[in-house]
């Protein structure tokens, strides 16, 4: 199984073999893979003019934005500062023009001065050092041949970046976990120099060769980094460390931050010092010859290498871990470990990683220890969530304001004021509060932004038009006695979530002055003296029609938004404005249909009620949710009550979901993984089966007709790895909602309830 080729983003460029300490823990020289031995000390001339032009190739077919190299050893700065010149100079000319590079140094310091880091800092090249901590921890492993320490000369490199004038190209500190280290005193000792980043690293093991355990625990690395962690938390997180931060964003739904967690396609390439093409130099701990690809520099392209088996093996996101892993779900974090860590001799790299239970404690200890304050409240409050979505919508107008960047003209600028001043004043805020609020707005922000950044002609008219008569409308809901200049087409006015006025015929355009009253508001035509008073709350009068409000027999007051120019965002096509007595019929069989829900789903009918907005007709007896805010819903027009009581329930279910997933990741979006539903024969992605399973339990409390099958639903989206920290937040709450739930009582209130109305 493989999927698209994956362009290499990083290239480690091997520019010497040999090191000036003798690390006992060193995956070059004292693990399974000798092949150092046989290579130069330094990389040649032609090596490097051959690695230069191959990556040039590489970006220019693949269209690469940028491209990391990052110089490695053995010890890289033992090459010397002209060679190193060398090397930037050749990448630096030969991607000119093509992609940006990154580079940058991985040292362990000891022959770090001012004269490499003024080398580096004309070619931009960032240094990232190693240290394993305070002296006691560092002296462990990291030793020169004869025993002696490097720490002091370790300290005096970071010095050294940490001056002003290298502060930019410190790129962080590199630490080996050994568990036998002070936790405490290893991350102190790391933090009190201030790194941009720690990162810690677990010591190369496989099962052949599993990592030490002294007290025999199969959690020893969990344990000891979540001690770390708890160092971290409780000290304000003073530096990023960049393995924590990979497991939070992880579990929000976000990216693995590093090749050692995840489920990221690899995207990185070895060149050494001779030319030879590898893979991830890790794999050098697992079995003489495992990184090798057979390819060079010089007779082979990357693309060629790209296409490796071994490479394509750790591009296969979910379906390269083992079968173990792929049931797990804490895969989406840990990634089933580095590729690395999985082998054994019998059965290759198809295992978990041999820090598997380290592994699955430290995810799950962080996410105990981080849910209260990574959990979003909109997920469980009805109120956060709206105002979340209201602060999402001022966001979007901000940005329209932005990105037309005074393409709007004048009157754009005029009425942008207008907002500014409405803002100042309490009853200006909330009236223009109350018009962001309603749904469609959304939907011409959208709209408005999408022809904007499309550049499309007089994208920016119909964005003023909508924008002036929302401050207007805003204006007359606050009562603020100040006309406001209102653009009018085809002889009409609409005042969102207030009514459309006839003002002229059809085909004029022109601009008419609004300005509030007590009960309504005065409308005149730019250079009239009179104009028209209308009272808001009136009934449909000559020229003026209002959007009504559905208000029968305890209905909670929806909107009937037939008016709305951009209301027609749904898949079935918007009915047109209602007749009188067709309207008063329609917002009877809701009003029955509301009496029913009321009776038998209370709190959910309550959370209904508060959510949900606008209900605009459609022109079929169908449900429709469409590209707008929260809280408005598409019904069809001649749907019945005993459907439409369904169909509140099952729409605001759908509009709720989607308006979580607009405002906070509750499953991550990186992987198509399939998952069998209860109620059919066939399989659907993570999100399908979350959105099948949250409607099913919002009208299954109606009809429990609709609960069979959700509980094996819940189990089986509790266990994917997809779920988040807030997704479990929210099946948490649906499991709430239905714990308690009889089938009877249920089945019964229901009939009876219908019953009893139509009687």
């Amino acid at each position: 199984m493989t999927g698209p080729l994956v362009p290499f983003r990083e290239i480690v460029l091997k520019v010497h073999s040999r090191c000036d300490l003798a690390c006992d823990h060193c995956y070059v020289y004292e693990h399974a893979d000798q092949s150092w031995r046989t290579r130069p000390k330094a990389i040649s001339d032609d090596a490097i003019s051959w690695t230069a032009q191959r990556l040039a190739e590489h970006a220019l077919t693949h269209a690469l934005p940028s491209v990391s190299v990052i110089l490695h050893g053995g010890e890289p700065l033992l090459a010397g500062p002209a060679r190193l010149r060398r090397v930037c100079e050749e990448l630096t000319s030969a991607l000119n023009g093509i992609a940006d590079l990154d580079l940058r140094i991985h040292t362990n310091g000891l022959q770090l001065s001012p004269r490499y880091l003024d080398l580096f800092d004309e070619f931009g090249v960032g240094v990232g050092i190693s240290l394993d901590g305070d002296r006691t921890a560092n002296d462990r492993h990291r030793r020169f041949a004869d025993g002696r320490t490097s720490h002091p000369l370790v300290l005096r490199a970071v010095e050294l970046l940490r001056q002003e004038r290298y502060r930019h190209l410190n790129l962080g500190l590199l630490c080996t976990v050994d568990i036998r280290n002070d936790p405490h005193a290893v991350f102190d000792a790391l933090a009190e120099l201030e790194p941009p980043l720690i990162d810690f690293l677990l010591p190369h093991a496989t099962w052949d060769q599993p990592p030490p355990r002294p007290d025999g625990s199969s959690t020893a690395y969990a344990d000891w980094l979540l001690a770390v962690f708890d160092r971290w938390r409780d000290q304000g997180r003073p530096v990023p460390v960049r393995f924590f931060s990979s497991i939070l964003s992880s579990l929000s739904g976000g990216p693995s931050l590093t090749e050692s967690l995840g489920l990221a396609p690899t995207d990185l390439v070895v060149v050494e010092t001779d030319g030879q093409l590898e893979q991830v130099d890790s794999l050098k701990s697992a079995y003489d010859g495992a990184a090798a690809t057979g390819f060079d520099v010089f007779t082979h392209t990357f693309d060629e290498v790209a296409a490796h088996p071994g490479v394509r093996a750790r591009q296969l996101g979910l379906a390269g871990v083992s079968e173990s892993c792929r049931r797990c779900p804490v895969v989406r974090s840990c990634g089933g470990g580095l590729y690395t860590h999985r082998y054994r001799s019998d059965s290759g790299f198809d295992n978990p990683s041999v820090y598997c239970a380290d592994l699955e404690a430290l995810v799950r200890g962080i996410e105990v220890r981080v849910a209260a304050e990574t959990e979003s409240a909109a997920v469980v409050e009805p109120r956060e969530l709206i105002a979340v979505h209201q602060d999402l919508t001022r966001t979007l107008l901000a940005r329209l304001h932005a990105d037309l960047d005074g393409r709007g003209g004048e009157r754009w600028s005029e009425t942008w004021e207008l907002v500014q001043a409405l803002d100042l004043t309490e009853a200006g805020a909330d009236g223009l509060d109350g018009v962001l609020a309603h749904p469609y707005t959304r939907t011409w922000l959208l709209d408005a932004l999408d022809a904007v950044h499309d550049d499309r002609p007089g994208a920016a008219r119909p964005a003023t038009l909508r924008l002036s008569s929302s401050v207007a409308a805003a204006a007359v809901r606050a009562g603020v006695e100040q006309e406001v200049p209102v653009a009018f087409r085809n002889g009409s006015v609409f005042l969102p979530t207030l009514g459309e006025v006839r003002i002229g015929g059809p085909g004029e355009h022109g601009t008419a002055l609004v300005r509030a009253t007590d009960d309504g508001f005065l409308i005149r035509r730019e250079g009239d003296i009179a104009g028209r008073r209308l009272v808001r709350t009136s009934a449909e009068d000559l020229g003026w029609l209002p959007v009504r409000r559905v208000r029968a027999d305890g209905a909670p007051g929806f909107l009937l938004d037939d008016l709305d120019p951009y209301r027609d965002c749904f898949d079935t096509p918007v009915a047109p404005r209602f007749g009188g007595a067709e309207a008063d019929a329609w917002c009877a069989r809701i009003a029955v249909a509301w009496e029913r829900l009321t009776a038998v789903v209370p709190e959910s009918a309550a959370e209904v009620a508060s959510g949900l907005v606008v209900l605009t007709p459609l022109t079929a007896a169908c449900l429709a949710v469409g590209r707008h805010g929260y809280g408005a819903l598409g019904i069809g027009v001649h749907t019945e009550a005993e459907e439409l009581a369904l169909d509140l329930l099952r729409g605001f279910r759908r509009a709720k979901l989607r308006a979580l997933v607009d405002v906070t990741d509750l499953y991550a979006s990186d992987g198509a993984w399939e998952h069998r539903t209860p109620w059919q024969e066939k399989s659907v992605p993570f999100s399908q089966l979350l959105a099948m399973t949250y409607e099913r339990v919002g009208i299954g409390l109606f009809d429990p007709r609709f609960l069979d099958g959700v509980p094996q639903a819940l189990d089986t989206l509790e266990a994917a790895a997809e779920l988040t920290t807030d997704g479990k937040q929210l099946l948490a709450a649906v499991r709430k909602e239905i714990s308690g739930t009889h089938r009877t009582s249920g089945e019964n209130g229901l009939r009876d309830c219908f019953r009893s109305r139509t009687d």
